[in-house]
């Protein structure tokens, strides 16, 4: 078992949690959790290189002239590579660097990810991140009232999308917001700290221990 405290914007410890290993895979995962970042990483990726083919160049594709009896060397139509303004031979495509992962062990990744993060004392559950409209520095309050330096960069995770805790953080260096439905092991494991409103938290318990029966 793992006691999680849980605390108020000022920082104070107003109540605890009790997670059980096993909600998140009893284990970290290593090589499943390993495989989920380098697709995180490779789906972030855009192969832009890219040149203009023959079939892509402008002109006629109608031989220039006879291959025989004219006395010049053969030819083959305006957009060959050999000419002005010609196609590139070989041409370079826009490589495509996704790679895929069952649900499943998406699934499973992102809960070695939070496994891992708990273990290591990374998790800081809040018990309200609730904001009457946009402000940074009332936000970066509580980031210093919960004790995340500056330097460390921080996932916010909500229950449900929050329009004003959104724009309190857009402005702030290494912090991101993220619904809880919409986490992943790759931004778990790419920030230092994870801040998560009990609500959340408690709604991934709810969704992992229903999925074990």
């Amino acid at each position: 078992m793992i006691d999680l405290a849980v605390y108020n914007r000022d920082g104070q410890e107003v109540d605890s949690l009790k997670v059980d290993e096993s909600t998140f895979g009893s284990s970290v995962r290593y090589p499943l959790l390993k495989q989920a970042i380098v697709m995180y990483h490779a789906n972030k990726r855009l192969g832009t290189a890219a040149t203009k083919g023959r079939s892509m160049g402008v002109g006629s594709g109608r031989k220039l002239f006879r291959q025989k009896g004219t006395g010049y060397a053969r030819v083959g139509n305006r957009r060959t590579g050999k000419r002005v303004g010609g196609g590139v031979t070989f041409a370079k495509v826009a490589r495509d660097f996704r790679k895929r992962m069952p649900k499943k062990q998406r699934r499973l990744a992102r809960n070695s990810a939070i496994l891992a993060k708990l273990l290591s004392n990374n998790v800081i559950v809040v018990d309200d991140l609730n904001f009457e409209k946009p402000h940074t520095s009332d936000f970066m309050d509580i980031l210093s009232n919960l004790k995340i330096l500056s330097k460390d960069s921080c996932l916010v995770t909500i229950s449900d999308y929050d329009d004003n805790l959104y724009k309190s953080a857009k402005n702030i260096p290494k912090v991101s917001v993220m619904p809880a439905v919409e986490l992943n092991a790759g931004d778990i494991c790419n920030h230092r700290k994870m801040l998560i409103t009990k609500d959340a938290f408690l709604s991934l318990l709810s969704t992992e221990g229903a999925g074990e029966n």
